[in-house]
This record gives C-alpha cells, sequence and structure tokens, in this order.
C-alpha cells in the first residue's frame, strides 16, 4: 500500500524506468552494460516504491497518551522554550527519519486543530539544532481534553522539498490518522506540557502510530 502523495511520482518513476530500460535493450549492443544500467534503473524505483509506502497502523487510541506522529529514532528529548505558539517551556521530543523509514506524518493525539501554520526556510540536515527554527516547516497545535494543548512540527531536510500538512484549523481529528507527508525528509518535533511522563529515551526506535511518546 503506497501514499497518495506517492501515487503520481511511482507512475511517472515507472514510465521512466520502463524507457531506459526499452532504450538500452535497443540502442546498446553490450548486453552487461544494458542489464547494469537496467538493474540501476529498478534498484532506484524500488526506492521510491519503499519511500512512499504506507503500512497499516491499528492505533489504541487513549486521551491520556501522546503516540509517536513517525517513524525514526528519538534524537532530542529536552526543555526548551517554544517561541512560536506557547510563548513558555516545554518538553521537546524530536524524530528524525532516514530515508529508509515511512514517512507518513500521524495525528498524535486526537482532538481539535486550534493552529496549522507552514514556514517557508532552508535545508539545513535535520539533525542541526537550529533546524526546527530555521528550515521549511509547518507547526500544528492540537488541543486535547485530557492533555491539554500540544504542538507537532514537520521540519525539511537536507533533501526533502515538499512538506504535505493536512491539519485544518477547527479539524476534529482522531489518533494515528494520516496527518500529512514530508517527501523525501526528515524530522518531527513534538513540544509537550512540562508534566508530561516522557516514555522514550535518546536513540530509541519508534513505530508512528504505534508507539507511546509520553502519558499524563
Amino acid at each position: 500500500m503506497f501514499h497518495k502523495e506517492g501515487h503520481l511520482i511511482i507512475v511517472i518513476s515507472f514510465i521512466i524506468v520502463a524507457i531506459i530500460n526499452l532504450f538500452t535493450n535497443i540502442f546498446i549492443v553490450h548486453t552487461l552494460t544494458s542489464k547494469i544500467i537496467g538493474m540501476f534503473s529498478i534498484a532506484i524505483f524500488i526506492l521510491i516504491l519503499q519511500f512512499f509506502r504506507n503500512p497499516k497502523r491499528v492505533t489504541q487510541i487513549n486521551d491520556s497518551f501522546i503516540i509517536s506522529p513517525v517513524d525514526g529514532k528519538v534524537v532530542a528529548i529536552q526543555k526548551v522554550f517554544e517561541k512560536e505558539y506557547f510563548k513558555n517551556d516545554r518538553v521537546q521530543v524530536s524524530i528524525f527519519m532516514s530515508p529508509i523509514n515511512v514517512h507518513v506524518t500521524r495525528f498524535p493525539i486526537s482532538g481539535v486543530i486550534k493552529f496549522s501554520q507552514y514556514h517557508p526556510g532552508k535545508y539545513l540536515v535535520a539533525w542541526h539544532p537550529k533546524s526546527s527554527e530555521l528550515n521549511e516547516r509547518t507547526t500544528v497545535v492540537v488541543e486535547n481534553k485530557n492533555f491539554g494543548e500540544i504542538l507537532y512540527r514537520q521540519i525539511a531536510g537536507a533533501v526533502a522539498r515538499r512538506i504535505v500538512n493536512y491539519a485544518k484549523i477547527g479539524k476534529t481529528v482522531i489518533q494515528g490518522d494520516d496527518a500529512g507527508f514530508i517527501k523525501f525528509g526528515s524530522r518531527v518535533d513534538l513540544f509537550l506540557p512540562l508534566n508530561s511522563k516522557i516514555k522514550v529515551k535518546i536513540d530509541q526506535t519508534v513505530k508512528g502510530g504505534v508507539d507511546k511518546i509520553a502519558e499524563k
């Protein structure tokens, strides 16, 4: 199963691979060369397929839990001053996605979207400390009756060039549902209340829509 954001890219990639293989078989006499080109183009196509995969996840909905919005590795857990929306101290949990991770973003909790803002920016590597403030990104705040307001931020990286965000202000969302996609990108930050009980550790691998990040 592939994410809808990848359908057009997959079709175009398939056509390009088919043309490459057709032309190499017709115009390149050296069979080894044509085979190498064909195998390389197919390998690239397989990488594109795996990047846009969208595995079905079963989320155990619980308003007292924050679940991971993405697949990846926890690279930061720290107290920070969140300056865009809360303008106070929060616990930041950052999850880095490598190119081989699933890049679907899922809502970390059920509630109502209170804020949703896109910011153009740079394309620093995703683990750069300033990428959360300087890179292209979207900021979304979900209000939950038990947990209060939590903020998550989709952040583009050095490779990513497009962030897709489905969160619209006033929309009621369900924990674990599709919240967007970062095309060939790279990191999501969560900003949680200071009294949140963090359930993950640095370098821990988490699965979007499944693993618990924090609880009330």
